[in-house]
């Protein structure tokens, strides 16, 4: 385990991505901050990671001001510092027809995967630049649909792409404040959400075919190296997807 004892927040902390990520940062010796809608989950992961003493449970809506700023006060509290941000909380409305899309469905997507990340990124970045030592980084989660829509999934497409608007937003306006900003867009991790994957899922041209999954230790592993580089270094994009996803070339 590293001695670095650097401060992080990991949003959707409780399944997935997010937890294969917060598993991974507490075994490199970060302090982490485990956020997420639900408290069972975050407290589920903190004691698989066998250091629950390093991880804090903060159960938080982060599509809800002040649910985010709570997080953010709390961490301040018990830390005193912040050096990493993964922007990862993210849902997925089931895949319909635009015109079949209802408005609410519209803005669930969109509070929580585009708002929820700006909140969480505005607090992260008002943090960094205040603290001292300054600086940190922020790494957000967008998605293989940041570059290229599956059918059936305008809203989720949508909030990817205007996350990487997000990601180079932050990156330019950060500089001056020793924040750096950066992206890994993730394909067919292995995780609950991708599992019908496994069994066969739609494709662009309407056929149904079994797509190939990649573990998730080497998601964490990514987003490990990005958050290990010094600040003045930065993956600003990072694609890791399962070698024979069909996403290159006509599937």
């Amino acid at each position: 385990m590293a001695t670095h004892n650097k401060v992080a927040i990991v949003t959707g902390a409780g399944t997935g991505i997010g937890k294969a990520v917060t598993l991974a940062l507490l075994r490199d010796g970060y302090r982490v901050a485990l956020a997420g809608r639900r408290r069972e989950p975050l407290e589920q992961t903190a004691v698989q990671s066998g250091d629950a003493a390093r991880a804090l449970v903060v159960p938080t809506d982060v599509s809800d001001a002040g649910s985010v700023q709570a997080l953010f006060a709390r961490v301040k509290e018990s830390f005193g510092r912040l050096d990493l941000l993964f922007n990862n909380a993210g849902i997925f409305v089931p895949g319909l027809d635009i015109d079949e899309i209802s408005v609410e469905q519209w803005k669930a997507m969109v509070d929580v995967n585009l708002t929820g990340s700006f909140l969480c990124a505005r607090e992260a970045f008002r943090m960094m630049k205040t603290q001292d030592p300054r600086g940190g980084r922020i790494i957000n989660n967008g998605s293989i649909s940041a570059h290229a829509p599956r059918p059936k999934s305008a809203p989720y497409t949508a909030t990817k792409h205007a996350i990487t608007g997000l990601t180079k937003s932050i990156a330019l306006d950060g500089r001056r404040y020793d924040i750096a900003c950066g992206q890994i867009d993730i394909g067919n991790a292995r995780t609950e959400l991708a599992a019908p994957m496994a069994q066969g899922i739609t494709q662009a041209n309407g056929q149904v075919a079994v797509e190939p999954l990649m573990d998730l230790t080497h998601v964490a592993s990514a987003v490990l190296y990005m958050a290990s580089l010094p600040i003045d270094a930065n993956v600003q994009f990072m694609t890791i997807m399962a070698t024979k996803m069909p996403f290159v070339g006509r599937g």
